[in-house]
């Protein structure tokens, strides 16, 4: 009897770490079995499911600004009303440092400014949106330094496992994905920083790259240039 206890009870734990952790391996198979659902499709549920006070058709596009030490994306809005910010979302995982990612299986979230590729209504994390990782400054830096395997499929998605993606949870993915889809994906900026640099704060000293400089001083730019604005005001400094 003891004996069937612990079979069971190695099983049970067998079973609920490889549903955990397994998913890239499993819900492939599962999709492919239920049948996949297409984008529009999972927007009407989430429409239907959620409650959210948006006029999209007032966005002429959007800037997701992460910041991985604030473990937390800020979503601002610009269209003819100016620049506003219209929602956060908090990270429900984290991997790596602060600092980019360098190479292939570093667990590193990237940092840089990036866009959208596609989105995936059939994710293994339940929704998921690509980042263009590696960009051409990524690729250009990487030549510089003679590294070849950069990484690659670096998400924003849901549930909370990670190894260098940015997840925000199921409800989280799910308003997340209803924003991006309706303004196009190609009117999104994605802005990876190590953290907020809005407050004064700048940059991160890499030991083994020499243009962690630049790269902070983009960002940087990008960041200033993403703050809240009404319609005729003037945005410069």
């Amino acid at each position: 009897m003891r004996k069937r206890f612990y079979i069971l009870f190695i099983a049970t734990v067998v079973f609920a770490l490889f549903y955990v952790y397994g998913r890239s391996i499993w819900h492939p198979v599962y999709v492919k079995l239920r049948g996949g659902k297409t984008v529009s499709e999972v927007v009407k549920e989430i429409q239907k499911t959620g409650s959210f006070d948006y006029d999209f058709s007032e966005w002429e596009s959007l800037h997701l600004l992460c910041f991985k030490e604030e473990k937390k994306i800020e979503v601002w809005a610009s269209g003819e009303f100016g620049t506003e910010k219209i929602k956060e979302f908090d990270f429900t995982g984290y991997s790596g440092d602060l600092g980019p990612k360098l190479k292939e299986g570093d667990r590193q979230i990237p940092e840089g400014i990036y866009g959208i590729e596609y989105l995936n209504p059939n994710s293994s994390y339940h929704l998921s949106m690509k980042i263009n990782y590696p960009n051409a400054f990524d690729k250009e830096k990487g030549k510089q330094d003679g590294r070849e395997k950069l990484g690659y499929d670096i998400f924003i998605h849901g549930k909370s496992a990670t190894i260098g993606c940015i997840p925000i949870g199921d409800a989280g993915i799910e308003e997340l994905f209803l924003m991006v889809s309706e303004v196009g994906k190609d009117k999104v900026q994605v802005i990876i920083s190590p953290y907020d640099m809005r407050s004064g704060r700048r940059g991160v000293d890499i030991q083994e790259v020499t243009w962690e400089d630049e790269l902070y001083e983009n960002i940087y730019t990008a960041l200033k240039q993403t703050k809240p604005n009404k319609a005729g005001d003037d945005n410069s400094e």
